[in-house]
């Protein structure tokens, strides 16, 4: 659901893109990233408050560097344009720009030279994050020179008349110290936004909206336990009440007792209408010496369709389905750079809709996982359940890495279940995004007592992260470490080697599968 006031953000190909939306946003204004082959048409219909142009790693002048339709420039809506963005302003409407003799990346000093709106209350020489090979040597006509650093003579520049703005900098990243005011200069000195989408406007406008929508039609949740399908289940029980059916499928592949622990929530404390579903064997029996992590994904899918129709069929009068779709769900499945490797198939319900001829209700589309957890606190979900760290639709299935049986859940259940236990008990689970254990599909030399063993090597995971976009791993105390794997190895037969994962995303993911 899109509010009124609207940010466009242009993406380039910079590493940095999320992060533009997420300082906007922070400052209770929607903003949402389009590609750069976005037409003009699009533009207008999306009628934007301001536009952003982001950074991008190449030069303006490569054969194939990304371009921008130069009458986006001239539709009378602000613009600011961040590092490539200036450029790209730049080279549209006269300027040059040229490779750099002093290439600018990490911290530099930027001095403000004039006055001028966007700059408003910041240092007159504060520290900025550089990252360009390419520089402005010459301005388009009408544009002056606000502020500069060592090595960009024009590290910032403006056009009043024609509202368009650029930094050689990046303002979105925490190295520059005033970026997060210079973003709401121009959110709300240049585009004279409001910033009022807050989660409590969000969740009324949502209800009116899937009231208006649904009427007096039955609507089926999809109900897995996590935080984004359960906010989801509660908004939409507030907007249509008992019509809302949810189903929670047991698939086998849950965390220790969770499916137990999960129902109890449901019933007593969110008194969710739910079905319980144990379809654990069936499950496991379709999983059965399959290794390929792609497959096990497609396998429980179309598992859980099959499982999931046999009972929505049972419903009459069913027209909907909702979703927990969140916004990096969108990102990552349909790049919005243009063409992409798929990194990995999400989970959400595919082929339901069209196979059960269901209108998806997808409330959360537009939102990071942080601003869902907003939502469950502004409806009241208790606070442990929301602060619950994510975990994967296919569950445990993705964190055995090779073939699943019986007896490997059952070793992982145990570890990640006392992994788990020592970072609540150590006061550190809110520090983290998402901790848990991988069980390898390799076996290691041990020794136990006097004898030789011959089992499974186990791997620790933890990252702190805002929106599991980009992660970084956790860095725990060596005691805790050294304790967790001494009772993990103590306690669960079958392990006799624990390790910890200290890769960052990028480059790695956070799940292993």
């Amino acid at each position: 659901m899109q509010p009124a006031e609207k940010i466009l953000i242009i993406d380039f190909g910079s590493q940095f893109t999320q992060l533009i939306t997420r300082r906007v946003r922070e400052a209770n204004v929607y903003s949402e990233i389009h590609s750069h082959k976005i037409t003009l048409e699009e533009v207008k219909n999306f009628n934007p408050a301001g536009i952003i142009l982001s950074g991008g790693p190449m030069s303006v002048y490569d054969s194939d560097a990304p371009d921008l339709d130069e009458e986006m420039l001239k539709i009378n809506v602000p613009v600011l344009g961040i590092c490539y963005g200036l450029q790209i302003i730049s080279k549209k409407l006269g300027g040059k720009v040229e490779p750099a003799k002093d290439r600018e990346y990490g911290r530099a000093i930027l001095n403000i030279i004039e006055t001028s709106p966007l700059l408003t209350d910041v240092n007159v020489q504060s520290q900025v994050w550089m990252s360009h090979g390419d520089f402005l040597t010459e301005l388009p006509e009408g544009f002056k020179v606000i502020a500069k650093s060592d090595h960009s003579p024009i590290g910032a520049a403006e056009n009043i008349a024609r509202k368009i703005f650029g930094v050689q900098f990046h303002p979105e990243v925490i190295h520059t110290d005033e970026g997060k005011k210079i973003i709401q200069n121009f959110l709300f000195n240049i585009c004279k936004c409001k910033g009022d989408w807050t989660s409590h406007n969000f969740i009324e406008k949502s209800i009116a909206e899937i009231k208006n929508n649904v009427g007096n039609a039955k609507v089926i949740c999809a109900l897995s336990g996590g935080v984004d399908s359960t906010v989801a289940a509660v908004l939409v029980k507030k907007a249509i009440g008992d019509n809302l059916i949810c189903i929670h499928i047991d698939n086998g592949l849950m965390r220790k007792n969770e499916s137990a622990e999960i129902k109890k929530v449901f019933d007593e404390k969110l008194n969710l209408n739910h079905i319980h579903i144990n379809a654990s064997e069936k499950f496991l029996t379709k999983l059965k010496n399959i290794s390929d992590p792609e497959q096990k994904r497609k396998i429980i899918g179309n598992t859980f369709i099959e499982v999931f129709e046999e009972e929505a069929k049972k419903i009459t009068g069913a027209k909907y389905l909702v979703q927990g779709t969140l916004y990096p769900d969108v990102i990552e499945s349909v790049s919005v750079k243009g063409a992409s490797a798929t990194i990995k198939t999400h989970h959400n319900v595919g082929g339901l809709p069209e196979k059960m001829n269901l209108k998806l209700i997808e409330p959360f589309r537009a939102l990071f996982k942080d601003e869902v957890r907003n939502v469950g606190r502004e409806l009241n979900i208790p606070e442990e359940f929301i602060d619950r760290h994510p975990f994967p639709g296919p569950g445990l299935a993705v964190r055995i890495l090779g073939s699943i049986d019986i007896e490997r859940l059952d070793i992982l259940k145990e570890a990640d279940d006392i992994y788990i236990r020592a970072i609540k008990d150590a006061g550190i689970y809110d520090k983290i995004w998402q901790a848990f254990a991988v069980l390898l599909p390799i076996q290691s030399v041990g020794v136990m007592g006097d004898a030789r063993t011959y089992e499974n090597v186990l791997a620790l995971r933890a990252v702190t992260s805002v929106d599991g976009m980009t992660a970084d791993w956790y860095n725990f105390e060596h005691n805790f470490l050294s304790d967790v794997s001494n009772k993990i190895i103590n306690k669960v037969r079958g392990v006799n080697r624990v390790v910890y994962d200290i890769s960052s995303k990028p480059p790695a993911t956070i799940e292993w599968e």
